[in-house]
């Protein structure tokens, strides 16, 4: 699903990744990431696809919010669990967006 996001400026933070082959658990706690993720102060939405490589693209009202979902203690340890675990890289990439537009076909 693409995020509804509010009008600019805001952020995005873009997680790009290649899992390892030892990735077990990996789905249920990108899903409880989201979850948890959604209920923080600042989160504005969520899109993500992997197909080899993975690309996740959270989006916050600033960048305190982002830092204070860093800092989360769930976050940490899944954080944590990737780096010794589930991914064989990633990169993070931080993003202020200063203009957006969109188009969606309307079925007639």
């Amino acid at each position: 699903m693409i995020a509804n996001t509010p009008k600019p400026p805001y952020y995005a933070v873009v997680f790009t990744s290649v899992l390892s082959e030892k990735n077990t658990e990996y789905d249920k706690m990108a899903a409880k990431m989201n979850l948890l993720a959604k209920e923080q102060d600042g989160f504005l939405g969520v899109e993500t696809a992997r197909e080899g490589v993975g690309i996740t693209v959270s989006y916050w009202k600033n960048r305190t919010a982002i830092k204070k979902w860093k800092a989360h203690l769930a976050h940490s340890e899944a954080r944590k669990k990737g780096k010794e675990e589930w991914y064989k890289l990633f990169k993070v990439r931080i993003c202020k967006v200063e203009s957006d537009y969109s188009f969606e076909k309307l079925n007639k």
